[in-house]
Order: structure tokens, then C-alpha cells, then sequence
């Protein structure tokens, strides 16, 4: 019950900030605008839909993970409101736990609103209904959580402008890590081999979580594909809590 208590608090909060309706105002304006350029466009129209409005829910949900999530104990520290929580039979672990809940379930709300959006403008073109974009949302959907994780561990013991740096190349990397092994495997000395092997052990490799274009293509993902990406996220949002949990436990707050 603490940790729901203090997950509707963090939720309520994000609901209040400005920020939040101008990213979903300008997420749902991306969606829309999709439709100017399929008019300039010849054939696969509702491809074009999908796909821009997939980019336009990870584009968003990852500036709401980061700019939100970045703030959500620093601002508790800077308001001395944190001395008022802990006050209460709370401990630092349920804190940093139901401030991780309440912005998820910020962002699932905020994901489940723009891809009502997506899948209506998909209806007004083809006719039905694009259940084959949900398995899409659904990673995208985690791999804003990881992000999440990211942005409050960075936050239990740094500002929020290098949080949100932190944050930003965990993302970067995150996408890239792919490309980066592959380019070392292929052109590479021992050492770029050995750089990009370590940094694929340490940061998640969020291109498991893009499958956009096998979505909106119908393209096949293998067997088990969805069940192994989500096991890999749940693994690394584990490890990032934990991390967020023990550098907050050992921190001054006096």
C-alpha cells in the first residue's frame, strides 16, 4: 500500500506538469500530420501512417521518461519534501519503487492515448482495425520503462541536467550498440572489438525493443522473439532498480 500511496503521489504530480500535455498535444500533431504526407506520396499510404506513429509514441515517451523521470527525486530532495516522506514508516527502496510505478503508469497512459490515435487514423485508411501495431507498442512500451529505471537511477545520486544527459546516451547507445559490434566485428582492431563488446554487457541493446518496421511490413520476427525481448528488458529493469535502490539507500539526505 506505501508503494501504491507514493506511486499515485509521482503519478498526479507528472499529470499536473505542463510538459506532459504539450509532448502528448505534439505526439498526437505528429500522428495527424502523417496524413499531409501521405497526399504527396504514391501507394502505401497507411505504411506511412504506421510507421510515423510509431517513431512519433518512442519519440515522445522517451522525452516524457527522460524529462519527467530525471526529476523525480531530485525535485523530492530540493523541496525537502523527502524528509516528509521518510518520516512516515516508509523505506528508501518503496520511495524509489513506487516513484518508478507512477511514472509508468504516467507513460501507459500516455501510450495507450496515442495509439488509440494511431489505430483510429489506420481504421479511417484501410478499413480496419491494425492489431498487428500492438506487439510494437508493447516493446516500445518497455523499453520506455528501461528508460525510466535509467532516469531515476541517474537521479538518486547526480542534477538533472546530467541525469538527463546519463539518460539521453543510455538511449543512444542503447540503439546503436547493434551497429557498433557489427562495425567492430567487421572493420575494427582488438581494441574497438573489445570497447563495443563491453559496452553491449552493460547498456540493454534497445533495438530489441524497435520492431516498427517488421510490424508495419508484416515482416516475421521468429519464434519466441516477443516472450525472449520482454524476459531481456524485465532482466535490465531488475538490475537498474536495484542499482537506483542501493545507491539511494546509502545516500545523505541531511
Amino acid at each position: 500500500m506505501r508503494i501504491v500511496a507514493i506511486a499515485f503521489m509521482a503519478f498526479t504530480e507528472a499529470v499536473r506538469d505542463r510538459i506532459l500535455y504539450s509532448l502528448l498535444a505534439f505526439a498526437l500533431a505528429m500522428i495527424g500530420s502523417s496524413i499531409v504526407l501521405v497526399r504527396l506520396s504514391v501507394g502505401g499510404e497507411a505504411k506511412i501512417v504506421k510507421d510515423l506513429g510509431l517513431g512519433a509514441i518512442s519519440l515522445v515517451g522517451v522525452l516524457i521518461a527522460v524529462f519527467i523521470g530525471v526529476g523525480l527525486v531530485s525535485r523530492e530532495i530540493d523541496r525537502r519534501t523527502i524528509y516528509t516522506i521518510m518520516a512516515r514508516p516508509i523505506c528508501r527502496a518503496e520511495f524509489i519503487l513506487g516513484k518508478f510505478c507512477g511514472l509508468g503508469l504516467t507513460l501507459l497512459v500516455n501510450v495507450a492515448v496515442m495509439t488509440v490515435g494511431l489505430l483510429s487514423l489506420a481504421w479511417l485508411l484501410e478499413g480496419r482495425w491494425s492489431p498487428e501495431l500492438l506487439p510494437a507498442v508493447l516493446l516500445a512500451y518497455v523499453e520506455l520503462l528501461l528508460l525510466t529505471a535509467a532516469a531515476i537511477l541517474f537521479s538518486a545520486f547526480t542534477t538533472p541536467t546530467l541525469s538527463a544527459i546519463f539518460t539521453l546516451s543510455v538511449f543512444v547507445i542503447g540503439r546503436l550498440i547493434g551497429d557498433l559490434r557489427a562495425f567492430a566485428e567487421q572493420f575494427g582492431g582488438a581494441g574497438l572489438r573489445a570497447l563495443a563488446t563491453g559496452l553491449s554487457y552493460v547498456f540493454p541493446n534497445l533495438a530489441r525493443f524497435n520492431i516498427s518496421e517488421a510490424s508495419v511490413h508484416a515482416l516475421p520476427l521468429g519464434t519466441g522473439y516477443i516472450p525472449l525481448a520482454l524476459l531481456y528488458g524485465g532482466a535490465y529493469l531488475i538490475l537498474f532498480l536495484a542499482a537506483a535502490m542501493a545507491i539511494f539507500a546509502r545516500q545523505d539526505l541531511k
